[in-house]
């Protein structure tokens, strides 16, 4: 479960990790701590998309928002592999919504 947190954000945004986060939290401290992480990565990138989306009037929009497909991509990969060996996995550079 702790590593379909962070493959489920890849596709669904924060829905899948908020899904697993709620409905695990309790079962597993492992598997609420990686759901945990992953809901606030995924929150923390929609608010940097829309920050983007903004900034689309001005061009640098578009390369931001590209900059985030990318760093969506790695860091929800590299989290979901760092949960499938069994150990901790914290984004960088965070907002910490839910702990």
């Amino acid at each position: 479960m702790a590593m379909l947190a962070h493959l489920l954000g890849l596709l669904t945004t924060f829905i899948g990790p908020l899904i697993i986060y709620s409905t695990r939290k309790d079962e597993s401290a492992y598997v609420r701590d990686h759901a945990a992480e992953a809901l606030n990565f995924h929150l923390t990138l929609l608010i940097a998309s829309i920050a983007s989306v903004i900034l689309m009037i001005v061009l640098i929009g578009f390369f931001l928002l590209l900059a985030i497909a990318i760093i969506n991509i790695v860091l929800g990969v590299s989290g979901s592999i760092a949960a499938s060996k069994g150990q901790p996995f914290r984004y960088p550079a965070i907002i910490r919504f839910v702990s």
